[in-house]
Order: C-alpha cells, then structure tokens, then sequence
C-alpha cells in the first residue's frame, strides 16, 4: 500500500489501455480537455484508484472551492487526482488518469502510476495534448507526436529534428513508462495561433480520432466533428468581413501547403492575437454571453 493512493478495487484487467487526462500545462483550444471530456462522457467509468492530493498539490495554486448557500458553507470541493476504470464500445478494458497536474512530489508519483499501470498488465500508455502553431484553420488538423520508441510515434507523424522545452507531468509519466518497458505515446494537434484562446472542437475530434486508432479501441467524436463544423463556419463569417484577415489565412495556407518558398512576411498584417479577440468576441455574442 502506497501512502501516495489508496485502491478501491481489485478486479482483473484484459490488457488495458492507459489514457492520460492529467490537465495539461498547454492546452491550446481547449483541444486536449474537450476530447477527453467527451471520452469520458461515452465510456461510464468508476474509481480504481486515488490519490493523496496532501502529497501532490498546492492549495495556495489550486484552491478548493467552497460552496455558500445563505451564508452558511454547504460543500468544500478539494482537487482530486483519480485512476478509473471504464470499458469502450466493444467492452475493450481502459483505464483513465484524471485530475490537476501535481505541484510536487512528480518522481514519487511517477513511480506509483507506473506500478500501477504494471501491476494491471497496461498494453499502451496515450496522452493527449493540444499547442498553438501558424497553420490555418481551413485545413485539417495536423497532429505530431512524442513516444517511447520511433515506430510508435511513426504511426502519427512526427516533427523532425531535436528541440528542448519544458515538460510536463505525462512526459515525465512517459518516461517512466519506458523505463518500465510499457509503450506510451504523446498525441498533440496543432491549433490555429489566432484560435489557441478559444475552444476549437476540430482539435478535440482529431484526438479522439487518433486515439481510437493508436489504441484500438472503439470512440465516436462525430458530436466533437459537428461541433466543429459549425465553429469553422463561425470562423468564417468573421473573417469573411475583412481583407486583411482573409490574407492572413491564405498566407498560413501557403505555408501549410509547402508553397512558400521564403519565410512568411505578417508585418502588414493584424496579429493573431487581434484576430483572436475578433473571434472571441464574435463567439460570445452568438452564444449570449
């Protein structure tokens, strides 16, 4: 018994997969924490494991919320990190880390998922995340992503070359599964910069897509691809208003297409960021806010 958990459940697995729902540092148009809200809205799960939050988390960075009903405190709600476990579609067995991502003691936790993700035969680790990049929402979303072994990665496309850059807690998870000899693999989209700020469900559906597909399980993000039809035509009629946005996208399509052949000049051009706001403002109003 671990003084990092406390285990609610005993029974057996078939060969789990293990999704990462941590919140992440970077969640770029809410693309990770919407897809998998969504997966956990279609797969009913209940609490295997939890743990000790006394160990793992600031409260002075993550306060727990209280409740007051008529000036009396009617709840304190604390922030929980839980492993659950839950079945897809075809009754194939998952299992799903949720929860803040912890301030302190990471080694420590690292140690105790992975023990427990080994203790229940776990046949692949996938995390979910979601960054800003200069690519045009008229395009599909691009995904990339990070793995334990360059095969498992190829299956998703990755981005060459070597970079340096923070980590967050499912790398430093990925690592350990690795250590473990248990695959994992990082999926990350790619979202417009100038939509990062607002939630962009056509990130969310690519995830859920690219997770049943690395994973074999059985997922529908069809909600997630309506979602994100109606937000792209939002999208749309924003920029349809103004030449200088409409350029804007067609230089990012250019550079997604590979038809440029020197770098993107956007100095004539708003910035992301004043089209962002645009957008936020037009997605506010449409949904009364």
């Amino acid at each position: 018994m671990s003084s990092f958990y406390e285990l609610h459940s005993h029974r057996p697995f078939e060969s789990p997969v293990l999704l990462l729902a941590t919140e992440s540092w970077v969640d770029a148009g809410l693309g990770a924490q919407a897809a998998i809200a969504h997966t956990l809205e279609k797969i009913s799960t209940e609490v295997l494991v939890t743990f000790n939050t006394d160990e793992l988390i600031d409260f002075r960075s993550r306060r727990p919320i209280v409740r007051i009903c008529d000036g009396v405190v009617d709840k304190l709600s604390w922030p929980e990190i839980q492993l659950r476990a839950g079945q897809d579609a075809a009754g194939r067995d998952v299992l799903v880390l949720v929860g803040p991502e912890p301030d302190m003691a990471w080694h420590a936790f690292v140690r105790a998922v992975v023990d427990l993700a080994t203790q229940r035969g776990v046949r692949l680790v996938v995390g979910l995340g979601a960054f800003a990049a200069p690519v045009p929402h008229t395009r599909p979303v691009n995904l990339m992503a990070i793995a334990t072994t360059a095969a498992l990665a190829a299956q998703v496309g990755v981005v060459p070359g070597t970079a340096e850059m923070p980590a967050g807690i499912q790398t430093a998870l990925q690592e350990g599964f690795a250590a473990a000899g248990i695959p994992a693999i990082g999926v990350w989209a790619r979202v417009p910069h100038y939509l990062a700020s607002v939630p962009y469900p056509a990130a969310s559906a690519a995830l859920v897509d690219a997770l049943a597909a690395v994973a074999g399980l059985e997922l529908d993000a069809a909600e997630l691809h309506a979602a994100a039809g109606s937000v792209l035509n939002q999208i749309n009629e924003t920029i349809a208003d103004s030449e200088e946005y409409r350029e804007l996208v067609r230089r990012l399509e250019a550079a997604f297409d590979g038809e440029l052949t020197t770098p993107f000049d956007f100095s004539d051009l708003p910035s992301g960021d004043e089209l962002a706001a645009e957008l936020e403002r037009f997605l506010r109003g449409e949904q009364g806010e």
